[in-house]
């Protein structure tokens, strides 16, 4: 058995080196057909490289998702397949997994549940979910990391800098050297399960009397740096609800936004990968009628100082009352350089389509008409080709988590077809901001959690 986990391991490394070599085949003919940057972006190339990427099921496929998620950075065709890719791992096995636990928690591991399910519940980006009971009775789920993965990222974001570098060439009026840093950063800090334990506390602190939204607890005495115990919180998959009744759609929905903006506007803090699997939905599952949403997986949260979300009060503020001088202060605030009033004008036209739902005072769905498929295509594309004019454009590291989020969330926001007063939601949840009042808090909740202050 030992043997045979050890070639499972060993295939997936090979594996690992097969789709850098895949990736970096197709590449190669993007490069000689100058797709990358726009221009003929051809559909059977689009699919190559998702499907190369998606081998990896891992740090790279994350980053792909992350680019597809930037405007204009990618051809609609390849954003939209790269946004398909969903995470998983080859599973460990069995016994693998009870050698993997003695190895994190002692050889006397298994006494301290009173039951635990070896094989899989679930699969993560960097490990697997498993079932658990714990003495006192509470239903258990224990994230355990795959072997190896730190080495594995390593590799995985050396080749994203390839890749990278390689898109600065041939589409060089986005410049990602901030992006790289970025994502190296946070996918690093996602091996840290200590660290993901404390965001969950922060999280479950924050939202503690947001009762459409549940925060799974921790049990420290069984986690570690590569096993994370938390509560297991019984839920119903958020696609699973597309079908259900508009009162249905709409609470999972304003439960959502209030997950997301509560935290950032109150506290600097963003759930970075507002990925569809990372939800499920609490309530009345025979009827499909729901009460509210569980939050999951913590890996990727985002910590911003007060300025930087004074600088996204800014840009919606500036947008709303037509104060261009505004939003210019807001781009810099976030770290935009060399702005010319002519590329601020190009900025301004993604902010409008991301800030769209929150400027329009009355009961709407997030594209308003607009076909789903279509949404945003347009905005992207004009984007583009107003940056080929006004550009490059250094886009600051902070930029990537917040877009990518905004992003996750307006597509749960189309997939569950919901129709809100999102102007009144945000300035509910904003109220008036102050800097000063989100600094004290926000050190007081990172001061609890144990987390650092921003930097």
């Amino acid at each position: 058995m030992e043997d045979e986990e050890a070639n499972r391991f060993s295939a997936r490394a090979a594996r690992y080196a097969r789709v850098g070599a895949n990736a970096g085949g197709v590449a190669a003919r993007i490069a000689g057909a100058r797709l990358l940057g726009g221009g003929g972006a051809s559909g059977s190339n689009a699919a190559a490289l998702a499907q190369a990427l998606g081998g990896l099921k891992g740090p790279v496929m994350k980053a792909a998702q992350m680019m597809a998620s930037v405007p204009g950075l990618l051809p609609p065709d390849y954003a939209e397949e790269l946004q398909k890719l969903q995470s998983g791992a080859p599973p460990m096995g069995a016994a693998f997994v009870k050698r993997r636990m003695q190895a994190e928690l002692g050889a006397d591991w298994l006494s301290r549940f009173a039951a635990f399910d070896p094989h899989p519940a679930a699969a993560a980006s960097l490990g697997q979910v498993h079932r658990a009971t714990a003495k006192d009775g509470a239903a258990l789920a224990c994230k355990l990391q795959y072997p190896d993965m730190t080495s594995a990222v390593e590799a995985d974001l050396r080749q994203l800098e390839i890749v990278f570098a390689l898109h600065r060439r041939l589409n060089p009026v986005i410049d990602t050297r901030e992006m790289t840093k970025e994502i190296g950063d946070r996918v690093r800090e996602e091996l840290d399960y200590r660290r993901e334990a404390k965001h969950a506390a922060l999280y479950r602190d924050i939202l503690a009397n947001v009762e459409e939204v549940r925060v799974p607890g921790v049990r420290p005495e069984l986690s570690t740096g590569r096993l994370l115990t938390m509560e297991w919180l019984e839920g119903g998959k958020l696609l699973g609800f597309r079908q259900a009744g508009e009162s249905s759609r709409n609470r999972i929905s304003e439960a959502m936004f209030k997950a997301w903006w509560i935290p950032f506007s109150r506290f600097g803090v963003i759930h970075g990968d507002a990925h569809l699997g990372n939800y499920t939905v609490f309530g009345a599952a025979k009827d499909k009628e729901a009460r509210g949403i569980n939050l999951l997986d913590y890996g990727c949260i985002r910590i911003f100082t007060s300025k930087f979300v004074g600088g996204v009060v800014d840009l919606y503020e500036g947008l709303l009352h037509k104060d261009f001088a505004r939003t210019v202060h807001a781009y810099e605030t976030w770290g935009f350089r060399g702005l010319t009033k002519d590329l601020a004008e190009t900025l301004n036209i993604w902010a409008r389509f991301i800030y769209a739902p929150l400027l329009d005072d009355r009961v709407r769905s997030v594209a308003d008409g607009v076909a789903p498929a279509k949404y945003g295509r347009k905005e992207a594309f004009t984007f583009h080709q107003a940056l080929k004019k006004e550009g490059p454009v250094l886009v600051p590291r902070e930029f990537v988590f917040m877009d990518r989020a905004a992003i996750g969330l307006g597509s749960a926001f189309l997939h569950l077809d919901a129709r809100l007063n999102f102007f009144q939601l945000f300035h509910e949840t904003m109220g008036k901001f102050s800097a000063a009042a989100l600094s004290e808090r926000q050190t007081g909740a990172l001061a609890k959690a144990g987390l650092p202050a921003p930097v």
